[in-house]
């Protein structure tokens, strides 16, 4: 199973659709692409997920697709996320078979003990700053928040990838994956980027600068 360790998370840009920003997002150089569509009729989002696909077979990019299990299944997706609202994992479990990965949001230590025991292969958690791709959020948890619930997550030995979302800029990078996080989702920061390819491949490099200090 591979998790990147950069989500791009689809937005509607002003000049632009959810399919736009994807491409800009695949032609920058993302590998991991969530299809988020809140609010559209299940049509429109078969639409956009089918369009998205073969996006994605196209650049070689695995999709997740957000809070719907039955199209997640209809177009072959890698895997599905499920916020903290949306159907619960074993139900869509159910619907999607075995293979899929199912990622899941987390706004405290205790909901990521509980998407663990359901099951989930990665978990989002955040919100790290507001964000307005979100109407419904979570407290927002900044660095302190993260530092205080990774910590919790060590001391219990969980392995299971942990993903910084919400608000994210690139400068933030750096501290919040000393943290212990495995990755973050980011999307107005590559949707909106002035010059988005090098903004991914800075991503990048924050994203992979523990591992070379590592070495």
């Amino acid at each position: 199973m591979i998790i990147d360790k950069l989500h791009y998370i689809s937005q509607q840009p002003e000049d632009g659709t959810h399919l736009t920003a994807i491409k800009a997002a695949l032609d920058a150089g993302c590998k991991w692409v969530q299809l988020r569509i809140k609010d559209q009729s299940h049509n429109i989002i078969l639409d956009y997920a089918i369009k998205v696909s073969e996006l994605c077979f196209e650049y070689k990019a695995k999709l997740i697709v957000n809070d719907h299990p039955e199209i997640a299944l209809k177009v072959g997706a890698y895997g599905l996320h499920l916020g903290l609202q949306d159907m619960p994992v074993a139900q869509a479990r159910e619907i999607i078979g075995p293979q899929m990965i199912i990622g899941g949001t987390a706004n405290t230590f205790k909901h990521i003990q509980q998407r663990i025991a359901e099951g989930v292969d990665y978990i989002g958690l955040g919100p790290f700053r507001f964000t307005q791709t979100k109407e419904k959020l979570s407290p927002v948890l900044g660095l302190s928040g993260y530092e205080d619930i990774m910590r919790k997550v060590q001391a219990a030995g969980i392995n299971t990838p942990i993903i910084a979302i919400g608000g994210i800029l690139p400068e933030d990078i750096e501290p919040i994956m000393q943290t212990g996080l495995y990755g973050v989702a980011v999307s107005g920061a590559i949707t909106y980027a002035a010059d988005a390819p090098q903004t991914v491949k800075s991503i990048y490099q924050s994203l992979n600068a523990k591992l070379l200090n590592q070495a």
